[in-house]
């Protein structure tokens, strides 16, 4: 939610002025920052729920890299538009690592039921926001067609699109995660 926020809080006030644009653009990237890390905290939580210190390990790092993102979008000139392919490699990078985890889980877990889907979703979610981020990257369909998705159908409004699916496929996994935690308590 956090994410959505403060995109929609970015695009609601960006043309009201220079530095109203250069505060919000750096909540927004904040804001995908934060969409990304705490999509690995229930992942890590649950996965790791009997490996205390694993959890610990893998949620540091990823919270590490989260304020390493943000430290970045907070450069000025991070924000230059021939800089657009970069900072989409940035959080896909962040995203990525999310493969660790998520294999770590699986070695341990592989012969489980909810492990297995619930890497299915994991991976169903980068899928989503790396399809995203590669559109955004991109700027497909203005690229191939300008002046048709001027106002409808261009890179960010689908970008979003994808961000918003792919919260769907975490919130998917999540009650995957409540079930399995129901069913196997840790003591």
């Amino acid at each position: 939610m956090v994410c959505l926020l403060a995109s929609s809080a970015c695009h609601l006030v960006l043309c009201h002025s220079e530095q109203t644009a250069y505060v919000t653009l750096r909540l927004d990237y904040a804001g995908i920052a934060a969409l990304i890390v705490t999509s690995f905290y229930p992942v890590v939580y649950y996965s790791f729920l009997c490996h205390p210190g694993l959890q610990r390990l893998y949620m540091g790092f990823i919270t590490a890299f989260g304020a390493s993102a943000v430290t970045a979008s907070l450069v000025p000139a991070f924000q230059a538009p021939e800089l657009r392919p970069l900072r989409a490699a940035l959080f896909s990078l962040m995203g990525v690592s999310g493969l660790v985890p998520v294999a770590h889980k699986l070695v341990l877990y592989g012969d489980r039921r909810e492990a297995v889907a619930t890497a299915g979703f994991e991976a169903l979610m980068g899928a989503l926001y790396g399809a995203g981020a590669v559109v955004y990257a991109l700027r497909v369909p203005e690229r191939w067609f300008p002046g048709r998705f001027d106002l409808v159908g261009h890179s960010h409004q689908l970008f979003h699109l994808f961000v918003i699916a792919g919260a769907y496929a975490h919130y998917l996994g999540g009650v995957e995660y409540l079930r399995w935690r129901d069913a196997d308590k840790c003591w």
